[in-house]
């Protein structure tokens, strides 16, 4: 994969020279008809016109993707790319701001439109084949409008999977209940996997199509027992709390998901996988393609 060299960052023309190698690699892409490589480039600098007779529209490589009709310099983009993918804990739109010389409304736009580009689709079950999947949940922070009292009723939930050994994904609940974890483990859980859970009241009621259920006790200080643990989980939370407490600070309840999708990203394509932080902004980037996110859509 053609990752970053440091180029893009200094200069448009690179920038887009970049992508346009990253993003097409068979030739120019017509967004409009689709089309392969039967375009030919105008007098204007990245700007492409279809040969297609029955098309014969002009296009660039940002369209249909999460930076199409940005005034932002390109290589800006792809600064913020990076920095949001090689900073373990996330890259907070006031440092993006400094950063990257821009507005903190044009960072914080960025910022979200790269979360976009990072939220995976498609995905299949996980745990085919008899593999093992941790489920867990979490909470922070505050709900509007709900008063803050003892347990978790006030706070905002995520529930995640991970299978062992591969990807995360996570989710925001409206509370952490039986048929809320139902309704997640029973759509993105493979029927071979073992399921991995705590001994909370939803898992232990809770109807899970899965080849095996086994739970572990917190309230006693059971923490795993043989492969029956949600340790995998403990430790990604301890970093996604790190980030969002740390970095981010304050997080409304309807862009959770947005957060959840950027470390769930840097999770599934984390160093240990052997994807270094060039790898990673690149495939960032190649998520851009086809999602647009408007200004008023983010708020």
């Amino acid at each position: 994969m053609d990752t970053f060299s440091g180029a893009q960052f200094r200069d448009d023309n690179a920038a887009r020279e970049y992508l346009e190698r990253l993003l097409w690699p068979f030739g120019p892409v017509c967004p409009h008809c689709g089309v392969v490589d039967h375009a030919y480039a105008t007098k204007r600098p990245g700007v492409y016109r279809c040969a297609e007779k029955e098309c014969r529209k002009d296009f660039t490589v940002t369209m249909r993707t999460v930076m199409e009709r940005s005034k932002i310099a390109l290589h800006k983009w792809l600064q913020a790319f990076h920095l949001m993918c090689s900073s373990k804990k996330g890259m907070s739109a006031h440092q993006l701001h400094r950063t990257l010389g821009v507005t903190y409304e044009a960072a914080w736009f960025m910022a979200h439109r790269i979360r976009a580009a990072m939220t995976a689709g498609g995905l299949s079950p996980l745990g085919s084949g008899g593999g093992i999947v941790e489920a867990d949940e979490t909470f922070f922070g505050h709900i509007p409008g709900t008063k803050r009292r003892q347990g978790v009723g006030h706070k905002m939930a995520l529930m995640t999977l991970v299978e062992r050994g591969g990807n995360l994904r996570s989710f925001k609940i409206n509370r952490a209940n039986r048929v809320e974890v139902e309704r997640v483990i029973n759509a993105n859980v493979s029927k071979e996997a073992r399921l991995m859970t705590d001994s909370a009241s939803y898992y232990r009621r809770g109807k899970f199509n899965v080849a095996s259920h086994e739970k572990v006790n917190h309230e006693i200080a059971e923490w795993s027992r043989g492969d029956a643990h949600t340790n995998t989980l403990e430790s990604y939370y301890s970093v996604f709390k790190r980030g969002m407490k740390g970095t981010y600070q304050h997080c409304r309840e309807k862009h959770l998901h947005r957060y959840a999708a950027e470390f769930d990203f840097r999770y599934n394509t984390r160093i240990a996988l052997g994807i270094a932080d060039g790898e990673r902004a690149a495939l960032a980037v190649k998520g851009a393609a086809g999602k647009r996110l408007t200004y008023r859509g983010t708020h």
